[in-house]
């Protein structure tokens, strides 16, 4: 199968591991994950206020789930690849979830109407390709970015060591635990502790029921199967955490309600897990960012030129531009700052904040840069 890789110079790291259950006795955060996603712009909402606390003194396994709907994924994915980036250089451990079984259900967050249904074949093509390009850009991200222990942030074109996970990057398909399993069996050991009426309330639920179209049955027990990837997670490699955007805050419950049914007992408490969400990409007029009149911004470079994905940032607005100078890249906020002011002043020359920003992003993502001429 052809590799959809965003990288087209590096080669791919090896998959790695998820950590296991002995293997969750870390060295101590360098720095506040909370923190430093909130001053970034990328903290929507966070399900205990524990989190920060836990986050700032504990190494905890994170993880961001990705579903394969298309052979490559999009500018709007790179904020959930970047908040996992961020967990790495913070101390954590972060895990891609690749959605090799949720994939063939559908995510009803966000949509108007049904997924289309793929084959077998394609979602597992999908799949592959998707994992190929976490496994690079994230793989970067862990060899490039650099937190000291006073905070300061540094981002290197060339190796230069890590303060996070040294390049290790677990990449995982939820097809290896839902493809054994029989529907009377997920009925059995999940289902009857799913309450209809709290799932009804979901947001993606209530808004689809809402529309012309409806809900079916399969989306309507999406929210169930990420739901139980966290329990699942959580039970088998240590997981504590999950992140997503704005749009999953109904699936990451689901799941911190699983967790405590499932992974609780009398004489046991289950083990205290954590959501955050982060901000849908959109722009200064609330348009999703990520999509141009010829469709999708992809990350693969087998899909989009670099050339063109460069042009696409280079374009963004100045309105939008400091943003996206926060939440896309590992600038130091301090330099940040510094090119803010910098356009307030008599002598800017215009688009220099957006040459920063398409130099910033298209390095880390496709790992060479394309001057704007």
């Amino acid at each position: 199968v052809a590799s959809a890789s965003a990288a087209a110079t590096d080669t791919a790291p090896a998959p790695a591991a998820a950590p296991s259950q002995q293997q969750q006795q870390q060295q101590p955060p360098v720095a506040n994950l909370v923190e430093v996603l909130r001053c970034r712009g990328l903290v929507q909402d966070v399900t205990s206020e524990e989190f920060e606390k836990v986050a700032a003194v504990t190494g905890l396994p994170v993880y961001c789930g990705f579903d394969p709907t298309a052979d490559s994924l999009h500018l709007g994915n790179l904020l959930g690849i970047i908040v996992l980036a961020w967990a790495g250089a913070c101390g954590h451990s972060p895990i891609a979830l690749c959605g090799g079984a949720t994939g063939r259900v559908g995510d009803p967050s966000g949509r108007s109407s049904e997924r289309p249904v793929l084959s077998d074949a394609e979602i597992n093509r999908n799949v592959e390709a998707i994992g190929n390009t976490l496994r690079t850009i994230l793989g970067r991200a862990a060899t490039h970015v650099t937190i000291t222990p006073d905070g300061r942030v540094n981002y290197s074109s060339s190796s230069n060591g890590s303060s996070g996970n040294g390049g290790e990057v677990a990449v995982l398909n939820n097809l290896d635990w839902f493809g054994g399993m029989s529907f009377l069996g997920f009925l059995r050991d999940v289902g009857k502790y799913a309450r209809v009426g709290q799932m009804l309330a979901k947001e993606s639920v209530r808004t689809r029921m809402e529309s012309e179209s409806g809900i079916s049955f399969t989306e309507f027990t999406y929210q169930l199967l990420q739901g139980y990837d966290f329990v699942h997670l959580a039970k088998e490699h240590g997981v504590r955490v999950q992140v997503g955007g704005s749009d999953q805050w109904g699936n990451i419950t689901a799941g911190t309600d699983l967790i405590r049914k499932l992974l609780g007992s009398e004489d046991q408490e289950p083990p205290q897990c954590f959501g955050l969400t982060f901000p849908l990409l959109v722009d200064s007029e609330g348009r999703k960012f990520g999509k141009s009149t010829g469709g999708a911004i992809w990350l693969s470079a087998d899909k989009l030129s670099p050339y063109k994905f460069y042009q696409y940032l280079f374009q963004v607005t100045d309105a939008d531009v400091i943003k996206f100078l926060r939440m896309l890249t590992f600038i130091p906020l301090e330099e940040i700052s510094a090119i803010e002011a910098d356009m307030e002043k008599p002598g800017y020359v215009p688009n220099t904040a957006q040459k920063k920003l398409a130099e910033a992003v298209t390095r880390w993502v496709v790992s060479s840069i394309v001057r704007c001429k």
